[in-house]
């Protein structure tokens, strides 16, 4: 069984496959509205919903912030290889690309905007990366069981496999000279983005099609890397529902 936390994730889970949760625990405190309209969508599904203490869900949920509820749910078998997500495609990939994310909200709101934008899956490597823990699936809000989470064991060799599929890499760098909007982001695309303040690594920049960089206007010198994800994607599919 897998432990869901917080309103967004359960819910979601909820409103997308109700018949994989077991049952939900919820604080016997809680009676506020929130609380009322989870019970009230639980019960509709037929989910059982067990009050307990606030000292249980701690447990339950490994000192996350549970916002005083916790589901046991079976997994969602969602693809293991980038090989299965473009079989299945019918439109050109949109892909995002994670080189190194090593906080879990990072991950979780980048699953989350990539849900957002359409995007089919979300590509990691193995090490130096924090996978999908309770808490990145929290911040997913749900889009970690909607969008693929791919890791890899050699990112660099990844990309040059998306390549030889014709899907044209763009890299995000502050220092390129060109932005995203003055650069292709047409047809079968991957976004692929730098760790928290390290940036992309030497061998993963190497390995991109192109570098670009998002134009920032006032004083700070760069965006959060979900929100830079949320940019580039939107960008890339405004493009699409324009041509």
């Amino acid at each position: 069984m897998k432990t869901l936390i917080g309103f967004h994730a359960i819910t979601g889970r909820l409103r997308q496959k109700p018949d994989t949760i077991s049952e939900i625990y919820i604080d016997s405190e809680r009676n506020d509205g929130r609380a009322r309209d989870l019970r009230a969508m639980a019960t509709k599904s037929g989910v059982r919903v067990i009050p307990v203490d606030a000292k249980r869900l701690d447990g339950m949920a490994g000192g996350a912030r549970h916002q005083g509820v916790v589901a046991q749910a079976q997994p969602i078998d969602m693809p293991q290889f980038i090989e299965d997500v473009l079989e299945a495609l019918t439109e050109p990939p949109l892909l995002l690309v994670l080189d190194g994310v090593q906080d879990p909200h990072n991950l979780g709101a980048c699953l989350r905007v990539a849900d957002g934008a359409g995007a089919h899956a979300v590509i990691a490597p193995k090490d130096r990366s924090v996978g999908l823990t309770t808490a990145a699936i929290k911040v997913a809000s749900g889009a970690a069981e909607t969008v693929p989470y791919i890791v890899v064991t050699n990112l660099a060799r990844t990309m040059r496999d998306l390549k030889d599929r014709n899907i044209w890499l763009v890299g995000t760098d502050d220092s390129a000279p060109r932005t995203l909007y003055q650069e292709k982001l047409e047809g079968p695309l991957g976004i692929v983005m730098g760790a928290e303040g390290e940036g992309l690594r030497r061998l993963t920049r190497e390995s991109c099609d192109l570098l670009v960089s998002i134009p920032m206007l006032g004083t700070v010198e760069s965006l959060n890397v979900s929100v830079a994800s949320g940019v580039c994607l939107y960008e890339a599919r405004r493009r699409r529902n324009t041509r």
